[in-house]
């Protein structure tokens, strides 16, 4: 006799699967919405659905995992040491499929589109950013720019900023800082200043000589930094002239009036060109960087991330570096 064929599979088998997956899809989801909200109310908000529902969908979670993801009480919600655990290893996975779902609602309604807010200091933004947009419109002309140059700090959300490249030290935890190429900041003067004054062959030597200096936004004059025995040092030289512009600091020193510590994006050309000539490359300070930033990576727009993409490879394609070379000819 032939063994009857049963009407339900077995526990383990495929739908017991699909459930399990739908349970865990589902807590997981409400679970990064509790732990990024701090509420189960405004978790259900987020998501579209009842506080109750996310209650339920995080329940069944933690009877699936057999831990307990949140200390609950009538006043406030937080991780507990597990779940804080279960937060850093499920957020990136969740954040990677969300972008995947993003790709492919961007391919669904076509090349991406819209209005660009750009931000970018003055001088990094007129020699490096502005020379790259043409290209940028002629690959995506569905796409416009508008570029504001500013020294000062950006508000992304007084100003509707979108995109911003910032030089430095990114120390503002709250925005996303991509650093696209190191900040070398290189101490020159004109071939003409040196063969008058000579060059200044320590740091100390510097107050002897004619600075040039700039002055920001603040109204802070900058300090000239070295890195010295492995130590950070910062100098403010007595300054024959300061202006609040990196382009008429940098053409003092062209015409022979002084010597300034200036961004390698400024100079770079000029060094190779003989214009210029380095002085204590040895001690040039190698913890700053060219960054572009945004407010999150969540929900990123389409314009924003081809924008992202393009002038990171656009910008590391010039050749903006100088100061390994000069260390091998000092050598």
């Amino acid at each position: 006799m032939p063994t009857p064929v049963s009407a339900s599979p077995p526990a383990n088998g495929p739908d017991s699967l699909a459930d399990s997956f739908a349970t865990s899809y589902a807590g997981v989801m409400a679970f990064i919405a509790v732990a990024v909200e701090g509420n189960f109310a405004k978790a259900g908000d987020r998501l579209g659905i009842g506080r109750s529902a996310v209650s339920r969908s995080v329940q069944k979670l933690e009877d699936q995992l057999g831990i307990r993801l949140f200390v609950r009480t009538t006043r406030s919600t937080s991780l507990t040491a597990e779940g804080k655990r279960f937060y850093e290893q499920c957020h990136p996975g969740v954040e990677r499929i969300i972008g995947a779902l993003d790709d492919m609602r961007d391919l669904r309604e076509g090349p991406p589109s819209g209005k660009l807010r750009v931000c970018a200091t003055v001088g990094f933004g007129r020699k490096v950013v502005a020379p790259l947009l043409n290209g940028f419109r002629e690959a995506n002309p569905n796409i416009s720019v508008e570029l504001l140059l500013d020294d000062g700090p950006t508000d992304f959300t007084t100003d509707r900023v979108d995109v911003s490249f910032r030089n430095g030290r990114m120390e503002d935890s709250r925005v996303i800082a991509k650093k696209v190429i190191p900040m070398q900041m290189m101490l020159c003067a004109s071939p003409a200043y040196a063969a008058k004054h000579g060059l200044p062959a320590s740091v100390e030597e510097i107050s002897a000589h004619r600075c040039v200096n700039f002055l920001f936004a603040s109204g802070r004059v900058y300090e000239w930094e070295f890195k010295v025995n492995g130590q950070l040092r910062k100098v403010a030289p007595p300054a024959m002239l300061t202006f609040n512009d990196a382009d008429l600091v940098l053409q003092t020193v062209l015409d022979g009036h002084g010597i300034a510590q200036m961004a390698g994006y400024q100079v770079c050309d000029h060094l190779r060109a003989g214009n210029l000539v380095a002085c204590l490359p040895q001690y040039a300070p190698d913890d700053r960087g060219h960054y572009l930033c945004f407010l999150s990576r969540e929900h990123l727009p389409a314009r924003i991330r081809v924008f992202i993409d393009y002038m990171t490879e656009g910008i590391r394609a010039r050749d903006l570096q100088i100061l390994d070379s000069l260390l091998v000819k000092q050598a």
